[in-house]
């Protein structure tokens, strides 16, 4: 029978469990699922091996992050371009999501630094206090996928160069903290281009999970939060809720990445 390991066309004995692939490995996914050693190997498997603790190859490692996400979806993340627009606590991490996806290049957009307040939400340490957040995100990503495209583009953004900052992006994602700025990037993308941008709005505070959404307000934007529950004073942004924002618009890039333009 014959499988594919790692890329490369084997012919496999049948009855060959994972244990018997040459190359002393220690992880297995079959598939797009991680499998034990003993399990048994099947014609037309899609195999991707690796040892615990070895860097893989640039080939192997796109293998591996495309093997979670199953071969539908290569393609289309692997050429993607997304831009992220504030690499706050949605940006900095909604642009590791989208790595952990295999998406091919992202244009990360920020004029601040990393400061302490941030660490209770954003995705930085300690190390990077003063660091520019591009930077500080690049290296980040970098740690997770040493390969990926990176554009940084260190700027405030207005009327006058958002439409230099997106160029080449498929999708806009809206992370920004400011309302002012917020309003000029969704109503310059709306007007001017016929891309489709994530945006966010209210998340602030530990109310229920629930109530975090993702809407289609319009029919090149999606809204993600509970609209509702706007930073103030005795109402802090806290990480988790954070967190579950910024994973709403990270699966509402991904799902129109996959053509999917429903919420």
């Amino acid at each position: 029978m014959q499988v594919l390991i790692n890329g490369k066309k084997v012919e496999m004995p049948k009855g060959s469990r994972m244990s018997d692939i040459k190359g002393d490995y220690d992880i297995f996914v079959r598939n797009g699922f991680g499998v034990e050693s003993s399990t048994e190997l099947f014609n037309g498997d899609n195999i991707i091996a690796v040892r615990k603790g070895e860097m893989p190859s640039k080939d192997n490692l796109t293998q591996m992050i495309f093997a979670r996400n199953g071969e539908k979806a290569t393609d289309k993340l692997k050429n993607a371009c997304v831009c992220i627009c504030g690499l706050g606590g949605l940006g900095s991490n909604i642009a590791a999501m989208l790595v952990r996806l295999g998406v091919g290049k992202l244009i990360l957009v920020d004029f601040d630094i990393v400061d302490p307040t941030n660490l209770n939400r954003q995705n930085y340490f300690v190390k990077d206090i003063g660091s520019l957040k591009t930077i500080a995100t690049e290296r980040i990503l970098k740690e997770i996928n040493p390969y990926v495209e990176l554009e940084l583009k260190n700027v405030y953004v207005n009327d006058d160069n958002v439409m230099q900052v997106i160029c080449g992006a498929d999708i806009i994602v809206e992370a920004f903290d400011n309302p002012v700025c917020k309003a000029q990037l969704v109503n310059n993308i709306l007007s001017k281009t016929d891309k489709y941008i994530v945006a966010s709005s209210g998340m602030a505070g530990y109310a229920s999970s629930n109530n975090i959404k993702t809407s289609n307000k319009l029919s090149r934007l999606f809204v993600c939060g509970d609209s509702e529950s706007e930073a103030k004073e005795n109402m802090s942004l806290m990480s988790p809720r954070v967190n579950i924002c910024a994973g709403h618009q990270a699966n509402m890039v991904l799902r129109l990445l996959l053509g999917i333009k429903e919420c």
